[in-house]
């Protein structure tokens, strides 16, 4: 049986926070495994140390809240099932990290569910029956954790349609996944490893976060000649590729000339005129002192610049 870890109705936001940061949760899953094209380790290992600020709330994860009951509303209605919340932080009986906080549970089955809200942009083929393999990864979290026979996933694709599905315990998948996520917690969170960066937007991301300021020192970097060396290879590759795109694209330009598009067998090219308009950023500092001052935004990053030594 699982255990009960904290009542999520009677907690702070900033508790909630503390106790998802102390284990495993199921939107953590899938960037364990590698299936979360918006996550990495690197991400993931930084949060939990508590490197990371709180994410900041936005427009999606806000709707995705205020749509949760609405969408097991729908789920309701398609079914004939009854749900009800459990409005508890679950852990695992023999793992305390691996945690749960499942939106809903169904009235006398062994199951749960969970509700998503997402983008009619979405890639997934809803209407065809395929599931996210990262909301996969969840529900399996859930059914480890909670010890369901089955979860439900109910999928509110905005403007477009609504979708359900019943996914069944698989023993397999489930200890796979299990397993990977104690292997993360015992090497990254309990032990002293740092996961690789992967080259993501994610990890990217987290490392300037993690080290937002510079400092006036020197370090020795001799103990990366390889990657410094392999990096640079990458970096003129990189730019005899994008030399020889561009001569394509010019020559196909040319061919063009006044022709706003062309199609092919296979390709299609759009070469339309546009308008855009810009400040010259400049003159309304010289001219309009008082406005420049009134409407700049200082922001402050870090730039990585790479040179060979002479």
């Amino acid at each position: 049986m699982p255990k009960r870890i904290a009542k999520t109705d009677t907690i702070s936001h900033e508790e909630w926070l503390r106790y998802r940061r102390m284990g495993i949760g199921g939107s953590d899953a899938s960037t364990i495994v590698g299936l979360n094209p918006y996550g990495s380790l690197y991400a993931l290992w930084a949060d939990k140390q508590g490197f990371l600020p709180p994410t900041e709330d936005n427009e999606a994860m806000r709707v995705g809240r205020d749509l949760e009951e609405y969408v097991a509303k729908r789920f309701c209605e398609a079914t004939g099932k009854k749900v009800h919340r459990t409005n508890y932080i679950y852990a695992h009986d023999d793992y305390d990290f691996i945690r749960a906080n499942v939106d809903r549970e169904i009235v006398g089955e062994n199951a749960g569910l969970e509700c998503k809200t997402t983008s009619a942009y979405a890639r997934a083929d809803f209407e065809n029956g395929e599931i996210p393999l990262n909301y996969l990864c969840q529900c399996y979290h859930y059914m480890n954790v909670m010890g369901y026979e089955r979860m439900y996933l109910a999928v509110l694709v905005m403007g477009k349609g609504f979708f359900w599905y019943e996914i069944c315990a698989d023993k397999k998948e489930q200890t796979a996944l299990l397993d990977a996520e104690c292997a993360f917690w015992e090497r990254y969170i309990a032990g002293d490893e740092v996961p690789a960066p992967d080259g993501s937007d994610s990890a990217g991301e987290a490392i300037a976060k993690v080290n937002p300021k510079s400092a006036e020192k020197i370090v020795s970097l001799i103990p990366y000649e390889i990657e410094l060396a392999n990096y640079a290879a990458l970096i003129d590759n990189i730019k005899a590729l994008e030399k020889e795109a561009e001569a394509i694209k010019q020559t196909i330009q040319a061919y063009m000339g006044e022709a706003g598009a062309g199609e092919g067998r296979k390709y299609r090219v759009s070469w339309r005129s546009q308008n855009r308009t810009t400040v010259d950023s400049r003159k309304l500092r010289s001219e309009y002192p008082d406005i420049y001052s009134k409407v700049a935004k200082t922001t402050q990053s870090r730039v990585f610049r790479f040179a060979e030594r002479n």
